[in-house]
């Protein structure tokens, strides 16, 4: 039987308690067939969702293994590209043609780096970028704990199912 069913049934069997033409009997019963159905249903689906924790797990280590393994080979590339590119600059070579590649030292595109020397407070406001205001949320928290307020309100915390 599905979860679902099982459900219904819990359903039917709390307006059986509260029917008083339904014997005790009938009740008990009914509550045996039904309490046994949903913890065999409720321990299949923990089996489940620990099985799939222990997956996500493991693909969360594999993820960190390959980032580190992606990052270990970008940083040898760019070593690689800097050191043939400071050779090739020491011997004055800015292009070398091979039967495969050819391989130059050329500039940049794009537009030049911008680098500011100043303090933000000595730049002119037209050279700013304004940005909408953020709310401290520890802060708005704090001040619920000791007062109500009309623009914010604090929510109930959710549920969640343990497993153990």
């Amino acid at each position: 039987m599905r979860l679902y069913e099982l459900t219904e049934q819990y359903q039917v069997l709390e307006d059986m308690m509260y029917d008083p033409d339904v014997d005790s009997l009938t009740i008990e019963d009914t509550m045996e067939a039904i309490f046994g159905e949903i913890e065999d249903k409720a321990e299949s689906y923990a089996i489940i969702i620990t099985d799939m924790k222990a997956d996500i797990e493991a693909l969360k280590a594999e993820e960190s293994r390959l980032n580190a393994r992606r990052t270990s080979l970008e940083n040898r590339q760019k070593a690689l590209k800097t050191t043939l590119m400071e050779n090739m600059k020491a011997i004055g070579k800015s292009k070398i043609k091979t039967t495969l590649f050819t391989i130059s030292v050329a500039k940049n595109g794009g537009q030049e780096p911008l680098v500011i020397d100043g303090a933000i407070d000595d730049i002119p406001g037209r050279f700013l970028i304004p940005q909408p205001p953020k709310v401290n949320g520890d802060a708005v928290r704090a001040l619920l704990s000791e007062r109500q307020v009309d623009w914010a309100h604090l929510e109930p915390r959710g549920e969640h199912l343990g497993i153990r």
